[in-house]
């Protein structure tokens, strides 16, 4: 037996298990064509296999039909869905129209030139589909070292049949340009994007889901941000039947950074899912989340998904991921997981809230105190919760409509709650 004072210093604690992500990503610090570009390399980056963010696969085999048990399908309407499930090769894609300026490209390119440039390969099945059976692939290229002064938008419109489109997105070193990529329309669209920005580079990207009443719309996009680049992100989700987007970030290089934010408005009946995975794989990166939506009218369901991994080599690190859900009416449902999976202790700062709940009570009563009705004082605090997010976009134009569109869903709150009182 040891003697007291001849003590072991105790084993360390076992070390906390963090799923991993396998990518296939090749760092673009300019825009060359396709066939410049050198082929994908496996990152030097571990792979565990992980519920939360599954192992990209260019193999269909391994995207089977999900069954809505998966925690990746838990909160799918998986019958709602199951048009973009199907494995048919697509003759059509969204009729895309667009005004380049100079400096900016837009050409078709052969699957095996998409795949070469992707981000990373398919996390789920709509993805791999989209990826294997689209009409066509393009390649948006903004060259190295422009400057974009004017914002260039991406006009996608559905016909009402069932599409798919690959679309590359590239942004050369110390660039600088605005994207907007605009879907209206009708039908059922399964979408695989990637974005690679180049080193130095700045990016403002735009998505609008603007889409009919009877759309379906599901894929992913799949960010790579360079070494020193600064990307902002603002996804905008106010139409469609169903939309399910899974948002994957991650880095080439130190100092990159990402903002990413968000916004929904989601009616009766109405599926809106937005599945964001911030990869902090780069030291002295950094990364803020902030996503916001409101719900109103009977069945209608948000599904906000926010998982941010700082892996042992990403020391320095700074990130925070924010939802929050106003619920306008009774009978909606807003489902809010955010996640972090934290494998350094060197890092300057992680945190994450989420928040669902009906109108600030003090917000309404200072309103109110003020001579402004209650109907007024509701109008004013969805403005308000809207605005911080859509003055981020910095296009006039697409600012203005939506908060025309929000002042629509307004009325239309106003005039359900007249009905049922």
């Amino acid at each position: 037996m040891r003697s007291a004072d001849a003590t072991t210093p105790p084993p360390p604690p076992p070390r906390k298990k963090v799923h991993r992500l396998s990518t296939t990503a090749d760092t673009i610090s300019n825009a060359a064509a396709p066939q410049a570009v050198a082929p994908n390399v496996a990152s030097a980056i571990e792979t565990v296999d992980s519920h939360l963010h599954p192992t990209p696969s260019w193999d269909i085999a391994d995207h089977p039909v999900p069954h809505g048990r998966e925690e990746i399908w838990r909160f799918t309407p998986i019958k709602r869905f199951k048009g973009l499930f199907s494995d048919e090769p697509r003759t059509d894609s969204l009729e895309w129209s667009s005004d380049l300026p100079e400096g900016v490209t837009m050409e078709p390119i052969t699957p095996e030139q998409a795949h070469a440039l992707s981000v990373e390969a398919p996390v789920d099945r709509v993805s791999a589909l989209a990826a294997k059976n689209a009409a066509k692939a393009y390649h948006l290229s903004v060259a190295a070292n422009a400057e974009i002064a004017d914002p260039v938008i991406l006009n996608g419109k559905g016909t009402g049949s069932a599409v798919a489109d690959h679309v590359i997105i590239s942004v050369g070193a110390n660039a600088e340009a605005t994207i907007v990529l605009h879907y209206t329309g009708s039908g059922s669209y399964a979408e695989k994007t990637d974005i690679i920005v180049g080193d130095g580079a700045r990016l403002n990207l735009v998505t609008l889901q603007d889409w009919a009443d009877d759309a379906v719309h599901g894929g992913q996009r799949s960010l790579l941000v360079g070494r020193d680049a600064r990307v902002k992100t603002i996804t905008a989700s106010m139409g469609g039947d169903v939309v399910r987007l899974q948002e994957n970030s991650r880095f080439a290089g130190p100092g990159g950074e990402v903002e990413a934010y968000g916004l929904y408005f989601v009616d009766a009946g109405q599926h809106v899912q937005h599945r964001l995975f911030v990869d902090h794989n780069e030291p002295h990166t950094k990364s803020n989340v902030d996503y916001r939506g409101a719900l109103q009218g009977k069945g209608a369901h948000s599904v906000w998904i926010g998982d941010v991994l700082i892996r042992k080599e990403a020391e320095g690190i700074d990130t925070y991921e924010s939802n929050k859900n106003l619920v306008l009416t009774d009978g909606c449902q807003a489902d809010s997981v955010p996640n972090l999976e934290i494998e350094t202790g060197e890092i300057a700062g992680a945190g994450h809230a989420s928040t669902t709940g009906r109108f600030d009570d003090l917000q309404l009563f200072y309103l109110r105190s003020r001579g402004i009705t209650e109907s007024e004082a509701r109008r004013l605090v969805v403005h308000g919760f809207f605005f911080d997010i859509i003055r981020r976009i910095g296009v006039p134009k697409i600012e203005d409509q939506l908060m025309e569109q929000v002042e629509r869903e307004l009325e239309q709150a106003a005039i359900t709650q007249a009905l049922e009182s």
